[in-house]
């Protein structure tokens, strides 16, 4: 597999990268992602912490929105990662490279990261490499300036698929804010038989288990569609009150949803066999 296949060959991954306006979401949480394919900038007194770096193609979209908003590339002091796929951690070598931020990735995807994709179960795409500054573990946490994000070993899309999880203050009260790795079952995952790796189907169980029991008022992911990114953005561009992002309803519905797709492909492939 080459270091580096372009990312965005086909028409779905251009579509999920096409450039939007930064804004804020909430609290010192800000979006610097593009149209689908997520990027979020936290910002503290003491430098700000960047949030996956989407495909190779769309690092200069996350710089160039990064500048927009008055930050600087310098005061990124921390690069995270959701998870270890060609969407999310394709851009994270040239941010790494142009910010000079210490890279912090969790066990299970800190090897395939500094591989650019090598050593995944199910990677067609490369990215370029990124190694970890530190890698990471359940439960572990990355604390600057007054804001503590705490990672979340929530595998099963990836070995090592995190979700993170902080709190942000807004008009004098507190939300808790996760940011979800991904739940999702990719076609030709296999969950019985042969697993795509030992004890994936497990690791999904435990994750949906894990989320469930977070508390969470602010719902983001590594794709808008997974918290309707695109209407809530909209909404909050009009003025809409309460913040649209303020949504624990719908973060209990996507985890419904992904569970249940997860229980009917793992029936179908039990069935299979």
């Amino acid at each position: 597999m080459p270091a580096l296949v372009h990312g965005q060959a086909d028409p779905q991954s251009r579509s999920e990268n096409q450039p939007v306006a930064p804004f804020r979401i909430i609290g010192n949480i800000y979006y610097v992602g593009a149209s689908d394919i997520t990027s979020f900038l936290i910002v503290t007194p003491s430098g700000t912490i960047l949030l996956d770096g989407g495909f190779a193609e769309t690092a200069p979209q996350i710089e160039g929105n990064i500048r927009k908003l008055g930050f600087r590339l310098e005061d990124v002091k921390f690069l995270l990662n959701s998870h270890a796929h060609y969407d999310h951690a394709g851009g994270l070598a040239e941010l790494k490279k142009r910010t000079g931020a210490q890279f912090v990735a969790m066990e299970g995807d800190a090897a395939v990261l500094a591989g650019g994709g090598r050593g995944d179960f199910f990677v067609k795409t490369g990215f370029p490499p990124v190694k970890p500054d530190r890698v990471i573990h359940d439960g572990d946490t990355v604390s600057l300036g007054g804001t503590t994000m705490t990672a979340h070993r929530t595998a099963g899309h990836t070995r090592g698929c995190t979700s993170w999880s902080t709190i942000v203050t807004e008009d004098g009260k507190e939300y808790h804010v996760v940011f979800v790795g991904s739940l999702s079952v990719l076609q030709g995952y296999r969950l019985t038989g042969k697993e795509s790796y030992p004890g994936i189907a497990a690791d999904y169980e435990k994750s949906f288990a894990v989320l469930k029991a977070l508390p969470c008022d602010v719902f983001l992911g590594p794709h808008g569609s997974f918290f309707n990114l695109t209407d809530k953005r909209e909404a909050l561009a009009k003025g809409a009150t309460p913040n649209p992002f303020i949504d624990p309803a719908g973060y209990q519905e996507y985890l419904a949803d992904s569970e249940q797709s997860f229980r009917a492909e793992l029936q179908r492939q039990r069935a299979a066999h």
